[in-house]
């Protein structure tokens, strides 16, 4: 049996590198591959039979996968689109799930509404593995991606939650109670962004702390399970307070960890997160067959089609139902909200211009309201610059996939319930064909919409601004060089010359070629170049709280700061 498992192991793991290969080549998602690979090797000859516990993906895959999807989400751009991804992720998937259990109960009376609602919660979230893939490589505008990954990661937590009091509803076989579920899902919520807080401010400072890329990449692993499992215990929502703990990782590490360890963390869990997600669409593929023949004990080829059908089409309806008031509101009601807050931030500045420090404290409060001013201005300029119009709506509403949680939370529903196999097998259909249909059509959808992507020189423009920003904000933090001192000595006036005029100049214009100074000075260059170097963190760490460009602008920006703290290293 050990022999077996190796063996299936291996085959797995192989059919995962050849489709990841083969999608890239011909643009097909890869989860669509391995669904359509899975159900073929499940048909070979002398396949062994295989049942992946659903407890097993929900507390050992899904955790993880959420963490490495939430650690690389900035946190800037989940803001500025908070209310649009609450609205579809924690709204609609509570509508969803009582709506489709309304109806599937009504026109299928075998299917208790308890369970029907246990359907529509597993089927309402949505899976942005393939509309990530297809959307980063034919140019879908970064705050499209950013709603779509953001959306499926607070999804999951709002869909189990619902999951958990339907599946109490059928073991105590009675309906819901409203007002016992608003109160579980406030401290669902509550309770999971403060175990998820305090666990990814814990052990970022932990890791802040260890000067070890393995130790810190131990770390890295736990925090997944740290989040998870307390958060269950305390009966709220572990998906939510990993999601949490991945979102201040993400925040946290780009001020409190060492270069090396953000490349080692980004390497690591990109690496892991392939190997799950391509082993969870594999195997759903291949369990389908067998699902099918539990399912013909208990109901009809036509009932079963008919169920997944009517689940498929609701799914697309509510989705672009629930999408049409954000896009109402956005294309009518967005000018006059921007000018309003136009005038707003403007009254405040004069608020603030009328305003004299009495003391260094209030001159400190004062230099915080006005960051947060320009803060307030650059969403406004977003806003205007990135506006989510009509085409963009629709290509959310069209990327509507099902995957790993649909697949995996259905499972849980107790075994022995009438009509269980059927909501399983429907759940699996109804992820197989939304990911067959979407899947296939969304690049040709997105192709059509015609967008405009940002250009390779505005880019660059983008990135050499903010550059040479930080680089001004650091030189005027750290004052001239004459007058900096190494252990109270001042520098040597040879390296102050060749760094005013090769140096600081090259650092701050992010070149990757600096000269090194007399070697009698090298350990000088070195500190003062750290100097500058942690003075630029800090003030890209400042104009990232304020956003006034690009989140991509700014992880540039911070990878190449990260290449050249490297470099000193190395020296």
């Amino acid at each position: 049996m050990d022999h077996q498992f190796l063996l299936v192991a291996g085959a797995g793991l192989a059919i995962m590198i050849a489709a990841s290969v083969f999608a890239r080549r011909t643009g097909v998602a890869a989860p669509l591959l391995l669904v359509g690979l899975g159900i073929g090797a499940s048909y070979l000859p002398s396949t062994p039979t295989i049942h992946v516990e659903p407890d097993l993906i929900l507390a050992g895959v899904l955790p993880p996968l959420l963490y490495a999807s939430a650690v690389q989400l900035p946190v800037l751009d989940v803001r500025r689109n908070f209310a649009l991804i609450a609205w579809q992720s924690v709204v609609m998937v509570i509508v969803s799930a009582l709506a489709i259990g309304a109806v599937v109960h009504a026109l299928f009376p075998g299917i208790s509404f308890a369970l029907a609602c246990a359907l529509g919660a597993v089927v309402a979230p949505t899976d942005a593995v393939a509309a990530s893939a297809i959307g980063h490589r034919v140019g879908l505008p970064p705050r499209l991606m950013t709603v779509l990954e953001g959306e499926s990661l607070v999804n999951d937590a709002s869909a189990l939650v619902v999951l958990r009091t339907a599946v109490a509803a059928i073991a105590a076989t009675s309906g819901f109670n409203f007002g016992e579920t608003v109160l579980e899902f406030g401290w669902a919520v509550i309770g999971a962004v403060l175990i998820g807080g305090v666990v990814g401010w814990a052990t970022a400072l932990l890791r802040q702390r260890l000067d070890d890329p393995v130790l810190n990449t131990t770390i890295s692993f736990a925090v997944p399970f740290l989040a998870y499992f307390p958060a269950e215990e305390a009966y709220t929502s572990g998906v939510l307070a990993v999601v949490m703990a991945g979102l201040l990782t993400g925040a946290l590490g780009s001020k409190r960890f060492s270069a090396r360890d953000r490349q080692t963390q980004a390497t690591t869990w990109t690496t892991i997160s392939f190997l799950l997600e391509s082993a969870v669409f594999l195997a759903m593929g291949y369990q389908l067959p067998e699902l099918v023949d539990a399912a013909r004990t208990e109901t009809t080829t036509g009932e079963i089609t008919g169920l997944v059908l009517l689940v498929v089409a609701l799914l697309v309806g509510l989705r672009f139902v629930g999408l049409a008031g954000p896009a109402l509101r956005e294309r009518f009601g967005r000018p006059t909200r921007n000018e309003q807050t136009r005038t707003k931030l403007g009254q405040f500045e004069e608020h603030l211009d009328a305003m004299t420090p009495a003391d260094q404290r209030e001159e400190n409060r004062i230099a915080w309201a006005r960051r947060r001013l320009a803060r307030g201005r650059a969403d406004v300029e977003f806003e205007e610059r990135e506006p989510i119009t009509s085409r963009g709506y629709a290509v959310i509403g069209w990327a509507g996939m099902r995957g790993v949680v649909t697949v995996a939370a259905v499972q849980t529903i107790p075994a022995g319930t009438p009509h269980v196999d059927t909501v399983v097998l429907a759940a699996f259909l109804v992820a197989l064909i939304t990911l067959v249909l979407f899947g296939l059509t969304l690049p040709m959808v997105i192709a059509r919409m015609n967008f405009r992507p940002e250009s390779a020189d505005d880019k660059r423009d983008s990135v050499q601004a903010l550059l040479r920003q930080v680089g001004e904000s650091a030189i005027d933090a750290l004052g001239p060089l004459e007058e900096q001192t190494v252990d109270g000595e001042p520098l040597d006036p040879d390296l102050v010359s060749t760094m005013k005029e090769r140096i600081v100049p090259r650092l701050v214009a992010g070149t990757r070629e600096l000269r090194a100074a007399r070697p009698d000075s090298h350990e000088q260059m070195l500190i003062v170049q750290r100097r500058y170097l942690d003075a630029m963190r800090d003030a890209l760490s400042t104009e990232r709280s304020i956003g006034a460009y690009s989140s991509e602008s700014y992880r540039q920006v911070e990878s190449l700061l990260d290449s050249v703290e490297q470099r000193f290293k190395a020296n």
